[in-house]
């Protein structure tokens, strides 16, 4: 087996409507500037992608970018970015994913590829490492996800997308194995283009790192701070993500009813103790993984995924459901088509309330899971109701009314915490580029689950918005899971040492000076050691910095602005009934803070002094 020292800096660009590839060879200055997965990509397509092209039309272009960190075995690394104009929000979409397609792209010999242009018939591309095949896919359309992955499984990994991105559902996403890109309706794009699946053959090569001491050393690290920390080496592996039900509900965060109120007494039903106890969950997780957060069980005598925390709370409290074998089966459902189940369920939940206001004529109810499988199959196949409702909650609430307690933010619907209870992950929701993102700075973990900042301040929540956007576009851009975070942000002896209420008053009252403790070094060494090029932490903060702002700017370019950096009247007017002091998020205070730090206008736009000392445009 031939090997890659590092990377092989080769990207494949595809156009679909000419069946031609082309080869590009990676700047290696762009390459230190944006670090590859995420970052890179965005790069690439701001260099070749106008501004104002259609999501689903043929200029639009998606990038699947894999990383320096995949194949070299670190621990987490299995993880590939992907980056496309969204149809659902219109504005740039990334998203994260598993699944053995990153690997195999890889181990081919490319570290991306970039798909333009539209086939007049259904097609995939089989890719190794002499290029692309044009393949008719004719026979797999209509597939499920599921089903068509099967089929291919003896060429090689795939990318797939299910019915509901043939049929352009907002919301679509696209499936590698059992893991999913999953917001920004990624799928749809790939169905304006016709194209059913990438498939990457894989094995062609061995990745090696450049410094293979220093690689050996810092894995070894990460491997020791992810197994002592207490989230990552107890909680996340040992009940996944749904231990965030129990969380959240003691926190007041947990959504209910549509974001009415935080906590509900039947919340401990869906718990991860429950799936673990009385469904037998066992690990099922990507590969090479060290925290092994993912889950099967056996729900109603039948083997099905653990759905994530975010399926469980939006399927579950949210439409106040508390049986997690019907939500086992909605979230098998929403797999097989194709669907991401935040935007499906959050989705249901506004169809929901406004049935009851008369806004909309529609079978669900509150409390009932009559219908709901038959709906989520509808959407998949954009039929009857399912049509609408696969377009997503703002564009029906702008259309039949109901725009407060349509929860969104820029057309992306909210992840399963209610910012109310946490104030810092309400800006977090607010300015998060690809809209309502839980990950784009993940505040709901220090303020409501571990204590270290004052939920209800807005002391020092600008300054850690704009910190941790920095770090998890790095880590996304390496790429490795982010829940490494847990293990990294926590592992400094001042922090493992002080008194929880000690952090909390010294993160809230000086953030900036606070955020400097933190020892993100074990991610930069990952970087210098495998590609060889020197990045020492700072330098790996601000390429983190440079590739949010980038992607804001790309917003910008497409309107966005100050207007799109808030949240659903729900959560700015309304108090949770769960909270006696009716407390709502001070969106106003913290948003122009932010874009101090971030170094923006009054707008939100990116001054010209900012684009330039990133270096993003040219002096």
């Amino acid at each position: 087996m031939q090997e890659i020292i590092g990377t092989s800096n080769k990207v494949l660009e595809v156009d679909l409507t000419t069946k031609k590839f082309t080869i590009s060879d990676v700047d290696l200055k762009d390459l230190s500037l944006y670090m590859g997965g995420k970052g890179l990509g965005l790069k690439m397509l701001y260099d070749r992608m106008p501004a104002g092209v259609d999501p689903l039309g043929e200029e639009n272009m998606i990038a699947f970018m894999m990383g320096v960190l995949m194949g070299t075995g670190a621990p987490c690394s299995g993880r590939f970015a992907a980056v496309t104009k969204s149809p659902l929000t219109g504005i740039m979409a990334s998203a994260s994913c598993g699944g053995p397609f990153g690997m195999a792209l890889k181990t081919s010999g490319w570290d991306g590829v970039i798909v333009k242009g539209k086939s007049p018939k259904p097609v995939m591309l089989v890719v190794d490492s002499k290029g692309v095949e044009f393949r008719d896919a004719g026979k797999y359309w209509g597939m499920d996800t599921h089903k068509v992955q099967e089929h291919l499984d003896k060429i090689g990994s795939a990318v797939v997308i299910g019915p509901a991105g043939e049929n352009l559902v907002s919301y679509a996403n696209i499936c590698s194995g059992h893991r999913f890109l999953g917001r920004g309706g990624m799928g749809a794009v790939m169905g304006s283009k016709n194209l059913k699946a990438i498939v990457a053959k894989g094995k062609e090569y061995k990745i090696v790192p450049k410094n293979q001491k220093k690689f050996a050393r810092t894995r070894k690290t990460c491997m020791d701070y992810i197994n002592n920390n207490k989230v990552s080496g107890n909680q996340y592996r040992n009940l996944g993500t749904n231990s965030h039900v129990m969380l959240s509900n003691k926190a007041g965060i947990l959504p209910v009813r549509n974001f009415t109120t935080g906590s509900h007494g039947e919340a401990h039903k869906v718990s991860a103790e429950v799936m673990l106890t009385k469904f037998n969950a066992k690990k099922s997780t990507c590969k090479p993984c060290a925290i092994l957060c993912g889950h099967k069980a056996t729900f109603g005598g039948v083997d099905r995924i653990v759905p994530e925390f975010e399926t469980t709370g939006l399927f579950g409290p949210n439409l106040e459901i508390f049986d997690p074998v019907i939500i086992s089966k909605w979230n098998e459902t929403c797999s097989l088509m194709g669907v991401d189940t935040i935007s499906a369920a959050g989705t249901i939940a506004w169809a929901m309330e406004a049935t009851e206001k008369g806004l909309f004529k529609s079978n669900l109810k509150f409390g009932c899971p009559d219908h709901i499988d038959q709906t989520l199959l509808d959407i998949g196949h954009a039929k009857g109701i399912g049509k609408e409702l696969g377009m997503g909650s703002r564009w029906l609430s702008r259309k039949y009314g109901g725009e407060d307690f349509a929860m969104h933010v820029k057309g992306l619907e909210l992840a399963a915490y209610d910012p109310r209870g946490a104030f810092g992950q309400g800006l977090a929701f607010a300015v998060a580029n690809r809209g309502a993102c839980h990950l784009s700075a993940a505040f709901f973990a220090l303020e409501a689950y571990l204590g270290m900042y004052a939920p209800y301040t807005t002391w020092g929540k600008a300054s850690y918005t704009a910190f941790a956007e920095e770090c998890f576009d790095a880590v996304n851009s390496l790429h490795i899971c982010q829940f490494t975070a847990f293990p990294v942000f926590l592992q400094p002896p001042l922090i493992r040492v002080l008194p929880t209420i000690s952090l909390k008053i010294s993160l809230s009252a000086m953030a900036p000076i606070a955020v400097q403790v933190m020892d993100l070094s074990i991610w930069s060494k990952f970087w210098s050691s495998i590609t060889g090029i020197k990045m020492n932490m700072w330098q790996m903060l601000k390429a983190g910095r440079r590739i949010h702002v980038l992607e804001r700017y790309m917003n910008t370019r497409e309107g966005i602005s100050r207007k799109d950096d808030t949240l659903p009247g729900r959560l700015l007017h309304e108090g949770r009934k769960s909270d006696p002091k009716g407390r709502t998020v001070p969106i106003d205070k913290m948003v122009p803070k932010y874009y101090k730090v971030r170094g923006y206008d009054k707008n939100g736009i990116p001054k010209d002094r900012t684009l330039k000392k990133l270096g993003i445009v040219k002096k």
